[in-house]
Parts: C-alpha cells; sequence; structure tokens
C-alpha cells in the first residue's frame, strides 16, 4: 500500500472515530473543564478497544476462570491459561463487557466497577498509569458514567483490532490528545510525530541491511527512549515485516507521560508484543534499560526542554564518566535533547547498532568550543558515530514550524562512509497537505522519502530532482566540523617596535585580546601567518588557551548565492505603481 492510501485509510478512521469522541465529550460538559476530557476520553477508549478485542473469547474466558477458581489454581498458571483463552497476554474473568453493562442502568456503577476489577494485572496497571478511579467517581457524581458507556458501545464505536488496525488506532490516540492539548493551549503535539516522518526513519534505519533481512529474514530488538504511545516502535515493526515476514522485532521503550504510557502498553497488549518491554519513567533520571543494548533505536525526543528536573541524577551519572551515558559532556541546561542523543548511543549494540533520532538546530552549532554540547559533538563526529544528518522541510510537525533534523547514528560504519559525514538538504522535498493539522502544512509523500533514501544510498556530492521535489546531498571528512579556538593576543613593543618579553615571555596588551577558530584541516602557525601577523604583527598565541571545537554549520554549508534584483527593475516597478496610484486617486476624486 503506497504513503497515500496509507494516509487516506487512516485519516478516515481518524475522522470516524474523533466524530464519534468528539460527541460523547459533548456529555462533559460542566463536570470537567475541556482540557480534562482526556480523564475520560482516553481510559474509555482503551477500555473499548480491550472490550472489542476481547469479546469473541469473552464467554469461554468467564467459564474457564470459574473452573480455575473452583480447583483453586492461581497465579502464574491461572493467568496462562485465562491468556491461551483469550487469544491475547490479557484477559477480563467479570460476567459484563460494554453491551452488558449498558442493558443494566440502574446497576451501572458496581457493575462497571466488578467489570474493572475482572482485568488482568497488566490491565490494571494502565487504568491506574490513568488514574481513572478518582475519574470515575466524578463521572458518578455528575450523572454521564451510564450515557458514556452507552456512547461508546455504539455501532461507530467499534474498535475491534479486525476493523481498526493497531497503527490506525495509535493515530487515533495520537489525533485525541493533540485536540485536548490544544483545547488547554498546552504543547499541541508534544508526543507526535507524523507516519510520514516516521516511515523515513525507518527506512534510513534498515536501508544498509535491506537485503540481508529480504534473505534471511532477522530477530531484532528496538528502542524508543521518549515514545510516546509507541508509533515509532510500531511503523518500525510494520516495515521489517514489509521487507520480510520472517522478521521479528522486538520492542522496548519508556515513556514519563503516564497516559501516553498506559496507551502505549494497551496498544502491545493488543499485538500480542513484549508489554514488559514498555517502562514508565523519565528517561534522563531514572534509566529502565541500563545495560541494554539493541539493534534499533528510535525516538523524537522533547526538544526546547529543560532538564532541570532530572538535574542532580543526570550531573551525578556525568561523574561516571564514559561508564555512564553522559561521560562526553553536558549541554546548557535549558536544553535537553542531546542528553537522549547521548543515551541513544550508549544502548547501540556494538559493532552494528543503528539510531535514527529528530533534533532541532541547537543540537548542530550551540555552546562555544569546549563547552558541553561542542564536546558531544566532537565524541559523536571524531567518534565516527554520525553517519549522516538530514535537514527536514519545516512545517512538517504537527507542534512546530522550526527546522528539525534526522541524524542517523550508528556503531557499524561500512568502510566506504568511515571517516566521513553525509549531510542531506530535503528542505525543499516535500508535497503540501490540502489541509493543514495545527502547525503541519507539507507531508513527506512516496516520492519524497524515495529521492531523500536515493541521496543518502548512493553517497555522492550531487543533486536530486523529481519534478519540484529537490534534494542535495554533501559529504565531509569528520575533521571538516572541527576547528581550533585560539587565543590572539597582541604584544607590548618596545620604543623599537619589538615584542618585550618577561622571562621569556610576551607581555601582552590588556584589552587587545581576540580569538580565531581555525579548521583541524589547518596549520595554525601557517594560518596565522597568513589571516592574522599581515595585519597585526605583534599578534601571538597562548596554546595553553587553546580549545576544540565541533559545529555543524549546516545552512551556511548548503548556502547558494541569489544575486539581488537589479536597481533598475526596482526602480520601474515603484515607478509602475506610483503611475497606478495616480491614476486610482484621480478617478477617486472624480467621482466623489
Amino acid at each position: 500500500m503506497s504513503m497515500k492510501e496509507l494516509q487516506k485509510q487512516t485519516d478516515a478512521n481518524i475522522r470516524a472515530k474523533a466524530d464519534l469522541i468528539w460527541q460523547i465529550a459533548t456529555h462533559l460538559v460542566g463536570l470537567f473543564k475541556p482540557h480534562e476530557y482526556g480523564k475520560v476520553i482516553l481510559p474509555m477508549t482503551v477500555l473499548k478497544r480491550f472490550d472489542d478485542a476481547l469479546k469473541p473469547t469473552k464467554d469461554a474466558v468467564v467459564a474457564m476462570a470459574k473452573r480455575l477458581d473452583g480447583q483453586h489454581i492461581e497465579g502464574a498458571a491461572r493467568d496462562g491459561i485465562l491468556c491461551r483463552i483469550s487469544g491475547y497476554d490479557f484477559y477480563n474473568t467479570s460476567n459484563f463487557d460494554f453491551a452488558r453493562l449498558v442493558a443494566e442502568p440502574d446497576d451501572v456503577e458496581s457493575n462497571f466497577e466488578a467489570y474493572l476489577q475482572g482485568f488482568s494485572s497488566n490491565v490494571k496497571d494502565i487504568i491506574e498509569n490513568f488514574d481513572f478511579a478518582n475519574t470515575v467517581k466524578l463521572m458518578v457524581k455528575g450523572g454521564v458514567l451510564y450515557v458514556t458507556l452507552q456512547e461508546f458501545n455504539s455501532s461507530k464505536g467499534d474498535m475491534s483490532p479486525d476493523k481498526v488496525t493497531s497503527t490506525d488506532m495509535g493515530y487515533i490516540f495520537e489525533e485525541l490528545i493533540r485536540k485536548f492539548s490544544e483545547s488547554y493551549d498546552e504543547q499541541a503535539g508534544a508526543h507526535f510525530t507524523s507516519r510520514d516522518i516516521i516511515y523515513l526513519m525507518t527506512e534510513l534505519l534498515i536501508a544498509p541491511e535491506k537485503e540481508q533481512i529480504t534473505a534471511e529474514g532477522c530477530t531484532k530488538t528496538a528502542y524508543d527512549m521518549a515514545m510516546g504511545t509507541s508509533q515509532m516502535l510500531g511503523c518500525l515493526t510494520e516495515r521489517l515485516q514489509d521487507v520480510s515476514s520472517d522478521a521479528t522485532l522486538t520492542c522496548f521503550g519508556q515513556e514519563f507521560n503516564p497516559e501516553t504510557y498506559a496507551i502505549a502498553k494497551a496498544d502491545m497488549l493488543i499485538k500480542g508484543g513484549n508489554a514488559s518491554g514498555m517502562k514508565y519513567g523519565d528517561t534522563l533520571s531514572d534509566d529502565a534499560f541500563s545495560g541494554y543494548e539493541f539493534d534499533y533505536v528510535i525516538s523524537n525526543p522533547p526538544f526546547g526542554i529543560d532538564w532541570k528536573r532530572e538535574k542532580t541524577q543526570v550531573e551525578a551519572e556525568a561523574k561516571l564518566g564514559y561508564d555512564g551515558r553522559f561521560g562526553p559532556g553536558l549541554p546548557a541546561i535549558s536544553d535537553g535533547q542531546m542528553l537522549f542523543m547521548l543515551n541513544g548511543v550508549k544502548k547501540l549494540k556494538d559493532g552494528s547498532g543503528r539510531m535514527a533520532i529528530i533534533q532541532n538546530g541547537s543540537s548542530l552549532f550551540t555552546g562555544d568550543a569546549g563547552s558541553g554540547a561542542s564536546e558531544i559533538r566532537r565524541y559523536l563526529i571524531h567518534g565516527d558515530f554520525v553517519e549522516a544528518i538530514v535537514q527536514l522541510p519545516t512545517d512538517l510537525f504537527y507542534n512546530t514550524g522550526i527546522s528539525t533534523y534526522i541524524w542517523v547514528l550508528t556503531k557499524g560504519k561500512p568502510m566506504h562512509r568511515s571517516g566521513w559525514v553525509q549531510l542531506i538538504d530535503a528542505s525543499k522535498c516535500f508535497v503540501k497537505r490540502r489541509k493543514n493539522i495545527g502547525s503541519k502544512r507539507v507531508d513527506l509523500s512516496d516520492d519524497c522519502i524515495d529521492l531523500i533514501l536515493q541521496a543518502y544510498e548512493e553517497f555522492e556530492n550531487q543533486t536530486y530532482t523529481n519534478g519540484n521535489l529537490v534534494v542535495e546531498s554533501k559529504k565531509f571528512a569528520n575533521d571538516f566540523f572541527g576547528f581550533t579556538k585560539v587565543t590572539v593576543e597582541t604584544a607590548q613593543a618596545d620604543e623599537n617596535g619589538k615584542p618585550i618579553l618577561k622571562r621569556g615571555k610576551y607581555v601582552p596588551v590588556k584589552g587587545e585580546t581576540d580569538t580565531e577558530s581555525i579548521p583541524l584541516s589547518e596549520d595554525i602557525d601557517s594560518y596565522m601567518a597568513k589571516n592574522v601577523l599581515p595585519y597585526n604583527p605583534l599578534a601571538y598565541i597562548d596554546p595553553a588557551k587553546d580549545k576544540i571545537g565541533y559545529d555543524v554549520l549546516f545552512p551556511r554549508l548548503f548556502y547558494k548565492f541569489e544575486e539581488p534584483e537589479a536597481s533598475i527593475s526596482i526602480f520601474e516597478e515603484i515607478k509602475a505603481l506610483e503611475e497606478k496610484e495616480s491614476i486610482l486617486m484621480k478617478e477617486l476624486l472624480e467621482n466623489a
């Protein structure tokens, strides 16, 4: 199925379910504020999804539960038997489902409580992370529990896996969260990465291994350190199995938002995946996967977010050096995204691990030589972990229109890429959306992804075009991005213009200190002789103050000079406008 067809299918499901959900939300007016609707709608949507999935085996599970209770079979043995009958890694042993709850309106409160208690422990964990017990109390008090169940039980509310795919369900959740966030003017879309971006990331991840996967299948592991509702992991699984039906991907992820964590875990239970690999907590301060290594890391961590909350734990781990995750350095307290990049690199499997991670422009160049951010770039580039950086079009995300980049990092560079970084400018490779979604005004079509992938795979200095789509690729040696920041002093001179020496050292002129950033590829003395000494013969450097820095000045490297419009043309345009204005004024006065 093409990207266009997939998007059409997803959009249709989202529209149908979103219409239903917003209709349900109207019953909550007054009892809940608009930004609080998610406290009801999200867990109820998860429960309905579970309910529809379990419906075919519901009666068999209830009957077996009674039998096992009579035989006093408990614990793991009981769970295993009931899961086998339900067909999923979860079950519900109560006598109720949504249809039966709606059929008994007078007892809906007690029946719903029995229904919730009938779930297996892994689903109860999900319910607890929604803090749903307190929400139910408010719903009962406000008299909206029954009508909410009734609305979800309508024919339009069918969310069974055979009607709504897991991927589409995930995007329905994403759309709901986005709407609820926007209603409160929160960071709308903070959890969202649209399918087109994720598909590009997955293609970049598996591109070098596609032939191997096709020939042999594979068993891989993947990790998302800021997983949201786990859609990146879901799309990566999809793509891997598209390449080879024999491929197996075991997924792991961590999420600090309890609601999106609950959704991610629920989604994994429905898919029959490794739900125990979904962990709740703050990745930076409470690493749930310390000591783990993964084949793939795919992530869109929050950018523009500080790490003040995690400061104590992060700084403590940084003191461990390279035994911890943050040995290379720490970025500015106001920008934590590079910490996620270091966390991901730490968890890549030696010799083969690959990562695709989204960052904004600050990771490329913020921080002076010797700063934490620069030292991180030095570690990543000089260590030969950075394979490629792709500049994406603006207006591609739901919640921001700024420039964003996909970093492709690996601990297993092929020989022809060793010592090189590929930069790909895909900022002009997009198709305009017919209808905007938040700040998202453009998409990456199949043709866009194919063109970007072609540039990546060919690894050449070349411009690629397909109609109006343009992608430019350039490759640079690792050292190209490095520089030595030297401190330039001016020596005091005697009456003959000769530098003054004290104990064999120059005496600097106070207040005449400057700096020069000299590329690592250039000899410092030669640079000084060519670029500084002709203009200041008394200049000298203090090697003790030298600092190594690394920057990736992406816009500058792809800058193209455009000849300004000729002054005569501007003059003619102004003249034409003046003449037009004169005619209009004359007509206005004549009609007055």
